[in-house]
């Protein structure tokens, strides 16, 4: 059968997962995707009788201590027969992966096998551009498209007001897709929805939800399944702000084809493995500093740096060049915590690999009579 015409097409199935998943197959195992994760088990989609039907499956048997090795929401995965259990993780294509806080060197993946990542970003709150910078450098680490959304467009009248707010947006996310919506008024509705699950993502594509509680996450997921899926908290009469609803990362079938992720707000954002997401996020920084008379120049007290004269003469705005080493010094710290956890847990191994080995070898030869 043809991924095209699989039962699980919709939901991103695709000939580079069938042939993952070639190996499992051949054992009598079935292929099927997360929807949802809760401890110790998860929710999963898989064909039953030609049939896509959802059920729960046991995580235990791939648990890992390593959170980023646990299964999670847009995972595919190979299941038993009886699809009652998880036994392989099929390799994730992308993933959107943060830092569990900044004083613990361990990552958490809030959505796997994106095809994109919607920054949701509520007009409702002021706009903080070095937030929407902090997402987007995770967002191209995640090897997904990155695209802004601006919600609640409704709440800012003033349309030359509106103008200006996608304009600062624009800037600072070269090469991401910037739009204005308002679930309210349908303003920019279908635009997004083409955009994830119509024609231009082709049937089975992925998006995920991100963003902080109350931007508008779960009404947007409402609009662009054309059903209540998601619970929406009222906003409050004074500034239009919504409340923290969602609480589980959930996939939902959206009617075009594809599939979308909600995921809970998030109130902290750290950078985890974002080498390579933090100089997308700022190829006009990137562009200067090739520009520099010293290829290691730090961009502080160097002579000939251009980075620093583009920002004294105010063509690079100080704002953003200060949240660039930013994320720049936070993220070389999180990857030093890495190593250094890393370094201690293949210590702790070959310590307890050690003393087995010795016991091992004491139990071979037997006890020893005392010394003559």
């Amino acid at each position: 059968m043809s991924t095209a015409s699989h039962p699980l097409h919709r939901y991103g199935w695709n000939d580079t997962f069938a042939a993952g998943f070639g190996p499992y197959e051949a054992e009598g195992l079935r292929p099927g995707r997360v929807v949802r994760v809760d401890r110790g088990s998860c929710e999963v989609v898989a064909v039953e009788d030609g049939q896509v039907v959802s059920s729960r499956a046991d995580t235990w048997p791939v648990a890992s201590a390593d959170l980023v090795n646990n299964p999670c929401t847009g995972d595919w995965v190979a299941l038993d027969p009886d699809q009652k259990a998880v036994r392989a993780l099929l390799p994730r294509r992308t993933a959107f992966v943060r830092a569990v806080s900044s004083q613990r060197s361990e990552g958490q993946v809030l959505a796997a096998n994106i095809d994109q990542l919607l920054i949701v970003v509520s007009l409702a709150d002021e706009l903080d551009l070095g937030r929407v910078e902090r997402f987007l450098s995770l967002a191209w680490a995640s090897g997904g498209q990155p695209v802004v959304v601006l919600t609640k467009a409704d709440l800012v009248p003033d349309p030359v007001t509106r103008s200006h707010l996608v304009e600062d947006t624009e800037r600072v996310a070269p090469g991401a897709r910037v739009l204005c919506v308002s679930a309210a008024s349908g303003q920019g509705i279908a635009t997004l929805a083409a955009l994830v699950g119509g024609a231009d993502a082709g049937c089975g594509g992925t998006a995920a939800l991100l963003g902080r509680s109350g931007a508008g996450k779960s009404t947007l997921a409402n609009a662009l399944t054309g059903a209540d899926v998601q619970r929406v908290a009222v906003t409050r009469d004074s500034d239009g702000k919504g409340r923290h609803t969602t609480t589980t990362r959930d996939l939902l079938p959206l009617p075009g084809g594809g599939v979308l992720i909600d995921t809970p707000g998030l109130r902290g954002v750290g950078l985890w493995e974002a080498d390579t997401g933090v100089p997308r996020t700022f190829p006009d920084i990137e562009a200067l500093a090739r520009e520099c008379r010293f290829h290691d120049c730090a961009h502080g007290v160097e002579p000939g740096c251009a980075v620093r004269a583009a920002a004294e003469s105010g063509e690079l705005p100080l704002r953003r060049l200060g949240n660039y080493r930013k994320l720049l010094r936070e993220n070389e710290r999180i990857a030093a915590r890495s190593d250094a956890r890393l370094d201690a847990e293949m210590l702790r191994s070959w310590k307890q690999k050690t003393t087995l080995g010795r016991h091992m070898r004491e139990r071979k030869r037997g006890p020893q009579g005392p010394p003559r």
